[in-house]
């Protein structure tokens, strides 16, 4: 029995290609597939943090798969590491590291942007007087390297010349960039920098 609710003939209903149909209200992200992706963040240890940090996630269609926590591991800075992985599409997934960004969440590693080059170099100079928090700080900015370690060396006291030797994760192929960033903060703040060493143990 033929269905004629619309007044079409029969042949009409089976001819129509639901790929022609024309493009998706979504832009077409409905048809991706979506896949598990890992972010590891960078938080502030204050109340509210980790929440504000997942809005940008499920705000722009990540689905929340798990989070840990990692309270009792502190980053040089002295935050503290939070790996999230979710759902999402290509798509998606670059909206979210880009929100994540956009509200001054610290993006130490984004599913595949992996930091897969190490280098470790020595700063030299008055670190205390010239805000070592400030300076890790800035170098974390420089989207082509992570803080890894760092450890402080300052016999004299604080406040005479200190050095301290920093382990510096950076993407593939982008060590060049990251010790670029470095050196010009050290021009900025009189501090000298020794780079790279290789064959040592962090």
């Amino acid at each position: 029995m033929s269905d004629r609710r619309d007044g079409a003939p029969e042949n009409a209903v089976d001819d129509s290609d639901p790929a022609d149909s024309g493009p998706s209200p979504d832009g077409g992200r409905a048809s991706a597939t979506p896949s598990t992706h890992t972010v590891r963040l960078e938080l502030v240890d204050e109340p509210g943090q980790l929440l504000a940090a997942l809005h940008p996630i499920a705000d722009n269609g990540g689905n929340l798969l798990s989070i840990y926590h990692e309270r009792g591991n502190k980053t040089p800075r002295g935050r503290i590491p939070v790996e999230v992985d979710f759902e999402a599409t290509p798509d998606r997934f670059e909206e979210i590291v880009d929100a994540l960004r956009s509200e001054g969440v610290n993006v130490m590693q984004a599913g595949t942007e992996r930091y897969a080059e190490e280098v470790t170099i020595l700063l030299f100079g008055h670190l205390i007087d010239t805000d070592l928090s400030d300076t890790l700080s800035r170098i974390e900015t420089c989207e082509s390297a992570s803080v890894a370690d760092v450890s402080l060396a300052a016999p004299q006291g604080t406040e005479e010349a200190s050095s301290a030797r920093l382990r510096l994760e950076a993407r593939a192929g982008e060590t060049d960039a990251a010790l670029a960033a470095v050196r010009e903060l050290a021009a900025e703040k009189e501090l000298r920098v020794v780079e790279p060493l290789t064959g040592v143990d962090a």
